[in-house]
């Protein structure tokens, strides 16, 4: 067959009603870490198991998103993975009536649609704030990515400001930001968080990504950390525990996540079983380095 140089016509079989042989994973974005770890893991299994992956992005637009769902379905895939449980209705609805094996990766919903694994985003948020009170600290602030659209940092969000109030803390005004998941834009939004004269001891990042960015404008300013500033962040991603200092973040198992998502999806399959939902709820950790320790004395 290779010295043939004979190719597989995938199209023909699904014409006969076989089995395509391929998996739509769709993912908000690919262009840096947040996802790399579990599109990684997922795809090993992938290959174990005999599949090759398709990957779409849609940038957090959950319009996009159905838009390259259709596009998926177009090419027969044999199952469906995607990020988190914030989906248009039309989504859910196109894979209902298509009647093909889907999950939810990166969130955990014990009443979800679709079969889902992954972590209770809310306690990540919870146990980042909470790590910085039990420090003692007082003026504690929020770097959060949108929400508007995404499950993953609504949880957080709300998981965090929960953690203050039972401090009998809370953001002050201006102190809670909006970062995007790009390290200029973040930087950015942290540089202007930091620079005036009544400036918090300790920051909550909605995920490594925006924590590195903190640390770069904490840099910029002449700010030590943590001596100055204490920053948490949340994902455990690849690089976070090398960072100078170590990035004290709450791990997500992106990994086991992925690994499992796609052994699931595999079992649907074979089992031409669509009707079962599955869920799994797999365990955040906090994870404390060298970014945070007790605010400084004059604060």
């Amino acid at each position: 067959m290779r010295g043939l140089g004979y190719i597989r016509n995938r199209a023909a079989q699904t014409i006969h009603g076989k089995r395509s042989g391929t998996i739509g994973l769709v993912v908000p974005v690919v262009a840096n870490v947040i996802f790399s770890e579990l599109i990684q893991a997922f795809s090993e299994v992938a290959e174990e198991t005999g599949f090759t992956i398709l990957i779409a992005t849609h940038g957090f637009d959950l319009k996009k998103e159905e838009v390259v769902l259709r596009k998926l379905l177009e090419h027969r895939v044999d199952g469906i993975a995607l990020i988190g449980l914030d989906h248009l209705d039309a989504t859910y609805v196109l894979v209902e009536q298509q009647k093909i094996p889907a999950i939810a990766m990166w969130n955990f919903d014990d009443k979800s649609r679709l079969s889902c694994v992954g972590v209770d985003n809310h306690e990540a948020g919870y146990l980042a704030a909470k790590h910085l009170s039990d420090l003692g600290h007082k003026k504690i602030a929020l770097a959060m990515p949108p929400t508007e659209e995404n499950d993953r940092a609504r949880a957080r969000a709300k998981g965090a400001r929960i953690a203050l109030a039972e401090a009998g803390l809370e953001a002050k005004e201006g102190w809670t930001v909006e970062a995007l998941y790009e390290v200029a834009h973040a930087k950015q939004a942290c540089l202007e968080l930091l620079s005036g004269d009544d400036r918090p001891t300790a920051l909550v990042c909605g995920n490594d990504v925006i924590a590195k960015s903190a640390l770069f404008a904490a840099q910029r300013l002449k700010l030590s950390v943590p001596e100055d500033l204490s920053i948490v962040g949340i994902g455990d991603f690849s690089g976070s525990a090398d960072l100078e200092p170590p990035m004290t973040t709450v791990r997500i198992p992106a990994t086991r996540i992925g690994r499992q998502a796609m052994h699931h999806l595999a079992i649907s399959i074979a089992e031409s079983n669509v009707t079962d939902i599955m869920r799994s709820k797999l365990d955040v950790n906090l994870m404390v380095r060298g970014s945070t320790a007790i605010p400084p004395q004059n604060s």
